[in-house]
């Protein structure tokens, strides 16, 4: 059987509590998901944190280490940290992460963009919480900084603790960026690419534009791993496309709060078996954690800080 990596990524720095009801907020929350997806077939959780009290992103240690000592503690699941976390965060909040826990994989965002949700507003009237319209109003003049000196910086770390980068690629252009972050020494081949569609200032979800993207990289890259996530209702039906072309997938609440049309999705884990149902169906069977590693040439779980 063909095996491919399913990702979850359990809660994000998008989504704020009013949208769903069942979107994890505290550490337990979050770590409690993660490991229901690894038992719906996900090998990797991608982790962001919140304020438990408020569900509001955050970039607190105490709180990754508490989720991560708990999916460690359950089983053998990669953890990919964030170090996009969430709007207003500095770069040395961000990063921290990685040097804090050294990974196996952490996600590394390669270009800056206008990362906007203020357009969810116009479906929404009620909030739990103070922050949340504030939040999303402010994007619209937010740039999500991740410039060339960002990135020779973050390469330096994520050597230096031996932590495999997830770079994601939300435009074509970020493409050229790796190229020239490989040529010029910063990251070495072959790399990780998670191509991000349907964010409003990124690539839209399409079959021309994924065909274009890793035909993009395929000429400036040559042999390289990769994965798709898709936002809001293209989740599946892109990630049902990278699965047809030989690549990995990711689902999960930070991408999408649906299951279905119309059909609020109560778990990550449910997004996991959907996506895993339809891959078994083409043939393609989710790899384990431990097959994840070999496919993505990570360190091993005996050599983080958690």
């Amino acid at each position: 059987m063909d095996k491919r990596i399913v990702t979850a990524a359990i809660t994000g720095g998008i989504h704020t509590p009013s949208m769903s009801p069942y979107l994890p907020i505290t550490p337990k929350q979050i770590a409690e998901e993660a490991v229901r997806s690894y038992e719906a077939g996900a090998a990797v959780a991608h982790v962001h944190v919140r304020d438990p009290e408020t569900g509001m992103p955050v970039a607190n240690m105490d709180y990754f280490q508490e989720v991560a000592s708990y999916i460690k503690s359950r089983c053998d699941m990669i953890i990919c940290f964030t170090t996009g976390g969430g709007m207003g965060m500095s770069v040395q909040d961000r990063i921290k992460v990685v040097t804090t826990f050294e990974p196996e994989l952490a996600s590394c965002n390669f270009g800056s963009i206008n990362f906007a949700l203020f357009h969810v507003l116009d479906r929404m009237k009620d909030f739990k919480f103070e922050w949340e319209k504030q939040y999303l109003t402010m994007s619209e003049d937010h740039i999500f900084p991740n410039t060339f000196k960002t990135l020779r910086e973050y390469a330096e770390i994520f050597n230096k603790y031996g932590t495999k980068p997830e770079m994601e690629i939300y435009d074509t252009g970020m493409i050229n960026n790796v190229a020239f972050m490989v040529e010029k020494g910063h990251f070495k081949k072959p790399v990780y690419l998670q191509f991000v569609m349907g964010i409003l200032g990124g690539i839209q979800p399409s079959v021309d534009n994924l065909l274009f993207m890793y035909n993009s990289a395929k000429q400036l890259l040559g042999d390289f791993q990769w994965s798709v996530c898709a936002a809001g209702k293209h989740q599946i039906n892109m990630c049902n496309l990278a699965l047809l072309m030989g690549g990995h997938v990711r689902v999960g609440l930070e991408d999408s709060l649906y299951l279905a049309k119309g059909e609020m999705a109560k778990s990550n884990a449910e997004q996991v078996e959907k996506i895993v149902r339809i891959a078994r169906e083409l043939g393609i069977e989710p790899a384990t954690p431990s097959e994840a590693r070999k496919i993505l040439g990570l360190k091993g779980l005996d050599k983080v800080k958690y």
